[in-house]
């Protein structure tokens, strides 16, 4: 019976490993194929350049500040996003305290949770519009507005949140906060409410106070968790394309003032799209893919931890 098994299982994967070559795989080739010619993106006719792509990467003043801006994403927004993520899931489901010692979440929980949750409902267009509006820079966007009232800034002289280049990058990393961490709060919910709170009463018993509790309970419980969150997150941090070609100012795809706000996937679509160089623009694509592979596995590989059991 044993050697009929096999055909059986090759009969069923057989569909689904074709599709995923053929949708995954040879497009992965495909650009990889690109990336060695100098192809403009609508002629047929290319040329073999070899690693020349790669070599003009090198000394691309403007794809080295791309890349950096994607690290400066990268080391900052899955560190953030976690953090808060975790402060508001603890708080939001052991941050009571019943009687006797017991713990229960706080008055409200699933109605927090919703709250949190809605910015992951609405599309990328509206989160730009709904966020152009809060830095606009005259009296009507929120944020000048309330300097305004507060004293701290001259009506004359309004911020320029999207058109300063030193605050640029980080006004669209406020926003990719905002917009994940009730995504990640509800996921860290989730696995926090299959831990039993006998563990949780039982240290309070023991004097141990919320810090404790978080640091020596929650975080080890929950560090798989943890450890997927980070993954997604650090690949998003490589792919805020939509967000920041919508809200910031440049030719063809945002990425301004001055490149300040650049990132690779916008440089890629200029050159691809713009400036005719579908090869070096595939050349990009190549980086990205090889970047995000191995920041992943690094990821994986360095937040191990032994499973514990409760």
């Amino acid at each position: 019976m044993r050697h009929r098994r096999y055909p059986f299982i090759i009969g069923f994967l057989i569909a689904p490993v074709t599709l995923y070559a053929a949708l995954v795989l040879w497009p992965y080739l495909q650009t990889f194929g690109y990336s060695l010619t100098d192809w403009n993106g609508q002629s047929q006719e290319m040329h073999f350049v070899g690693l020349g792509n790669y070599g003009k990467l090198l000394h691309d003043e403007v794809f080295l500040g791309a890349l950096g801006h994607n690290l400066l994403l990268l080391a900052v927004l899955p560190v953030a996003t976690i953090l808060l993520a975790l402060f508001f899931a603890f708080m939001l489901n052991v941050g009571g305290r019943g009687g006797a010692g017991g713990v229960r979440g706080v008055r409200g929980a699933a109605a927090y949770k919703v709250l949190f949750f809605l910015p992951q409902v609405l599309s990328v267009a509206i989160l730009a519009v709904l966020w152009e509006a809060v830095y606009r820079p005259d009296g009507g966007g929120l944020f000048n507005g309330v300097l305004q009232v507060l004293g701290l800034q001259d009506a004359g002289h309004p911020v320029e949140w999207l058109a300063d280049p030193d605050l640029v990058l980080w006004c669209i990393l406020g926003v990719l906060i905002w917009a994940g961490a009730g995504f990640y709060l509800v996921l860290f919910s989730a696995a926090m409410q299959s831990v039993p709170k006998d563990i949780y009463e039982s240290a309070l018993l023991d004097g141990a106070g919320r810090g404790q509790t978080f640091f020596r309970i929650t975080l080890p419980l929950l560090w798989d968790t943890v450890q997927t969150a980070w993954v997604y997150l650090a690949i998003a941090a490589m792919d805020v394309f939509a967000l920041v070609s919508t809200m910031t100012v440049g030719a063809s795809y945002g990425g301004g003032p001055d490149h300040r706000s650049e990132i690779i996937a916008t440089y890629l679509m200029r050159n691809f799209l713009f400036f005719g160089k579908a090869g070096y623009a595939c050349a990009m694509g190549v980086v990205i893919f090889f970047f995000t592979l191995v920041l992943s596995a690094v990821a994986l590989r360095v937040t191990r931890r032994e499973r514990i059991e409760f």
